[in-house]
């Protein structure tokens, strides 16, 4: 998008005309904000990039990750269950679909445990769980999260994902396939219009199935609290895309038998790749819109970096050492960093910039699971190093050669701080505000 053309775009969407203010023409520009958002992103170049990024990590671990779900769902007795939904993934791609599974599946029933070994199973696992922590990276950043979890909390969160994700698809699909097969559903599916219907959720129910496993991802996957509701409106678009995409992409590979014609055996791996770049494309579509979905707010500004003034990050200093304060006095889990971002209205990004400077003046500490918890006792925290804490000069940059008049200035301005604040403590500052706290 061109400089002089997003501005006349971003005043239409934001400030319509008065005939679109209201009934459908405002739904049709809420909607239109949704589309204008995410196509800056994708103009932008980041989520392309992403999504190439995980298409090399995929080509990677397709196959350790396979084995690995295998291996649960054999423990259960479910592991050929999952044979057919591989086709049904890779069905966009023709007849080289069902080779490329033949392929996948030959590679999987070759790992064994026995001649793997131990070092074997140990890098065959860690090659899944930096999959994941490629995809946790990705939605990360849509969500502008810069805490990623830690090195605990990726295997516990992660093997949960690996382990309980192929059991819950399975029995959600063994569930739909009972149901089916049920005497009265087969009656009743002889009856019009029951008939009709039952044909119709049958050919939406693999939508629906995939748009759930999408919305779980981005709620269980990204480092945030991400609500339901936006996760399912993103699962459900990502869904619709995924199902949209698929048709085309199968109608382009019935069409295009000249590739075969000139790139021969590579073929079926050139049509992979470029499935495997569309689906992750669609994947962090989803994780897009669901973003902007739950943070309104940040359609019309994107991804753009706030930088706070002197005062602002000192009131943000503060702000954040009475509630982590607050909360610590109460006895809940501590805040996590996110928590407090939604809370004061502002990107985490930002919230970071100021918790950083607390956490290197030792007011603030991370714990395993990123909450954060004061330094050290209360009592023993001064207003006065809160504020003095954001105005310590950063480490990464030169000292600013000033006049010494300056200098002089802004150290009796400091002075009057110290003054006026005296030994007054954070635990102080929190009793005189919130007494029911003593």
């Amino acid at each position: 998008m061109t400089s002089s053309f997003q501005p006349r775009v971003e005043a239409f969407l934001w400030k319509p005309p008065g005939a679109m203010q209201s009934g459908p023409g405002l739904a049709a520009i809420k909607v239109l904000r949704y589309v204008y958002a995410v196509g800056r992103e994708v103009a932008e170049g980041q989520l392309t990039l992403r999504a190439m990024s995980l298409v090399y990590t995929t080509l990677l671990s397709i196959v350790p990750l396979i084995a690995f779900s295998f291996s649960v769902l054999k423990a259960f007795g479910f592991h050929r269950e999952l044979e057919p939904y591989l086709y049904t993934f890779l069905e966009p791609l023709g007849e080289k679909g069902t080779e490329l599974t033949d392929q996948i599946i030959t590679f999987v029933d070759n790992v064994k445990g026995s001649v793997l070994g131990g070092i074997g199973l140990l890098l065959l696992l860690y090659t899944v769980v930096s999959m994941v922590q490629k995809v946790e990276n990705s939605f990360n950043w849509i969500w502008q999260v810069k805490q990623a979890r830690s090195l605990a909390r990726r295997f516990s969160d992660y093997l949960s994902v690996i382990l309980v994700g192929p059991i819950l698809m399975i029995a959600a699909l063994g569930m739909i396939g009972s149901v089916s097969s049920n005497a009265l559903v087969q009656k009743l599916t002889s009856m019009e219009p029951f008939g009709t219907t039952f044909v119709m959720a049958g050919r939406v129910m693999p939508i629906v199935l995939v748009s759930f496993v999408f919305a779980f991802v981005y709620v269980f996957v990204t480092n945030t609290k991400v609500k339901i509701g936006a996760a399912l409106v993103g699962g459900a678009v990502a869904g619709i895309l995924w199902a949209v995409t698929g048709k085309v992409f199968a109608a382009f590979v019935v069409g295009s038998t000249r590739y075969a014609a000139i790139y021969s055996s590579f073929a079926i791996m050139i049509v992979a790749l470029i499935w495997l770049y569309l689906n992750w494309l669609i994947l962090l579509l989803g994780a897009q819109i669901a973003f902007y979905f739950q943070r309104p707010e940040y359609l019309r500004i994107g991804r753009t970096r706030l930088l706070l003034t002197g005062r602002e990050r000192e009131t943000l200093a503060i702000d954040l050492m009475l509630r982590i304060g607050t909360r610590f006095m109460a006895g809940p889990p501590p805040c996590p960093l996110y928590e407090i971002a939604g809370d004061v209205g502002l990107p985490e990004e930002a919230v970071a910039q100021v918790s950083n400077d607390l956490e290197r003046s030792g007011l603030l500490e991370r714990t395993d699971d990123g909450g954060l918890v004061p330094g050290r006792d209360l009592a023993q925290i001064r207003v006065a190093d809160v504020i003095a804490s954001v105005r310590e000069p950063s480490p990464d940059l030169p000292q600013i050669r000033s006049e010494e008049a300056a200098s002089n200035l802004l150290n009796r301005i400091e002075k009057s701080v110290d003054r006026e604040l005296g030994e007054q403590s954070l635990r102080d500052l929190i009793l005189s505000t919130r007494p029911e706290s003593a």
